[in-house]
């Protein structure tokens, strides 16, 4: 998997991916909209301001790759008093928050899959994916939470701590997912670099 992005003439991106990295990306972020799930959609009924009001969850949630995806605004360094009003914080911007951001996200995912989706194959099942520049915000977004739910499962740290992932035998349960991991890096990288001026 070597595919990166390049500028297309009057902005946008584009890259070439052969059959194999079109079904691993639409695979990836068919997974990660189950992953975020659909989530809780406020009853529009006869008030269209009601929906900016509606209150989302105030809980963080369990799965540490949502945690990853909805981290807590707040966080304090023990356990008194001042970090019960952190706590209280925290949920409180998550309930007038979450709801957005995880729209926004399940809208970059679904991005990704209707693009790859409407590709025209080539001979060889591989296809030219170009993206327009406002369509490039969707796919930096994906890639983003993407590297951010394989980070959190393999439990990747700091730069120091992580030497060994990059150095995994082929037998190895974790070197696909460390592969991925590693080319989505790649393609995140490109593609910003194609949009920066």
């Amino acid at each position: 998997m070597s595919s990166h992005f390049e500028p297309l003439k009057g902005g946008g991106a584009a890259v070439a991916l052969d059959e194999v990295e079109i079904s691993i990306l639409r695979s990836l972020a068919v997974q990660l909209l189950e992953l975020i799930g659909p989530g809780d959609e406020p009853v529009q009924g006869d008030d269209p301001l009601a929906a900016l009001f509606a209150e989302g969850p105030s809980e963080p949630p369990s799965d540490p790759a949502l945690a990853r995806l909805f981290p807590e605004a707040y966080q304090g360094p023990g356990a008194d008093g001042a970090d019960e009003e952190l706590r209280a914080r925290s949920a409180e911007f998550r309930r007038f928050t979450e709801a957005d951001l995880r729209t926004r996200k399940r809208e970059d995912a679904l991005a990704v899959v209707r693009s790859l989706d409407a590709l025209t194959p080539a001979g060889d099942g591989g296809a030219v994916l170009e993206l327009r520049a406002e369509d490039c915000r969707h796919w930096l977004g994906a890639l983003n939470d993407l590297r951010l739910t394989i980070g959190t499962r393999l439990e990747v740290g700091d730069e120091d701590d992580n030497e060994g992932l990059y150095r995994l035998p082929d037998e190895d349960p974790r070197k696909p997912m460390v592969m991925a991991y590693l080319w989505l890096g790649a393609l995140q990288e490109t593609l910003v670099e194609t949009l920066s001026p």
